[in-house]
Order: C-alpha cells, then structure tokens, then sequence
C-alpha cells in the first residue's frame, strides 16, 4: 500500500489518476461517454462520471460517483474524523457517527455553476455515562470544522445542522 509522500515542510502530497478512453460515440458533438476511472495511491479504483443531472443518460453514469458528490464526501469524511479527534481528545466517547451531508449547487457572481453550500447532519450515538451537553458538542463541531483541511481549502460555506 502507498504512502503519501511528505514534503520538506512537514505536509503531504496525495494523489489520484483520473483515466478517460473514448468508447463509442462522436466526440465533437458531445455524444461520448463522461465515465472514468479514479484510482488512488492505496489501489482502490472508483467508477465516476458527470452528474446524469448536467449530462443526461447514456453519456453518464448514475451509478458512479460524480465530483459534486465525491466533494461533499470529502468535506463531511474529513469533518468527522476531526471531530471523532476532536471528541476522543475531550475524553467524550464515540460509538457511531452517520452524516447524511447535502451539497447545494448555484450559480457564482459570474453565472457559472458551483457547489456553494454544503450541509452536515451528523447523527452521534456517544458511549459512557452521558452524551455531552449541547454547548460542548457545538464546541466539537467547531474545532472539528476549524481542523479540518479540506473545510480550509474551499470557500464553499459549510454548516452542520441537526439531523432532519
């Protein structure tokens, strides 16, 4: 299994290939397939695709994963794990994490297309004797967004909201 490889600055570098090969189709009118392959440095393959919701069946795949959803994902895997840090730091206990995350897509100031906000909805079973107080979950929540590297990468707005 590969290893991210570190940089002199203490940081890391992570890396996937993305592979394309037009199948059939006419490729200069659009009519092509948009699903690929992302393969990560650990050996895992990923099937991908546009979203069938910005190009329509055949030419993308609904079962694949698109890059909207696989952003989302990133933003709400790498907020629970700072929080899951976060949490078993303050000695709080753990035993299940589900997020249902949302990412929204609207139009910036120069009408192009972007995932502008994305909401988490983390349901938490805690362990122990009680679960937290409110007040100190939202700290978690806080210092879990706060850490999270992929939430200071994007200036997309992320919230966490009770779960619906």
């Amino acid at each position: 299994m590969a290893t991210p490889r570190v940089l002199p600055s203490g940081m890391a570098e992570h890396k996937a290939t993305i592979r394309w090969t037009l199948g059939q189709g006419d490729f200069t009118k659009g009519r092509y397939s948009r699903e690929h392959i992302w393969t990560f440095d650990g050996g895992i393959t990923v099937p991908a695709s546009s979203s069938p919701s910005v190009v329509p069946k055949p030419y993308s795949s609904d079962a694949a994963v698109d890059p909207e959803e696989a952003f989302v994902a990133a933003i709400a895997s790498c907020h629970m794990l700072m929080f899951l840090y976060e949490a078993s730091r303050a000695g709080v206990e753990v035993l299940r994490y589900d997020d249902d995350a949302v990412g929204t897509m609207t139009k910036n100031e120069r009408g192009v297309a972007w995932v502008s906000k994305v909401v988490l909805r983390p349901r938490i079973t805690y362990g122990g004797a009680t679960a937290p107080s409110r007040d100190v979950e939202d700290r978690l929540h806080h210092a879990a967004h706060e850490g999270c590297f992929i939430a200071n990468s994007v200036r997309t707005e992320i919230t966490v909201a009770p779960p619906p």
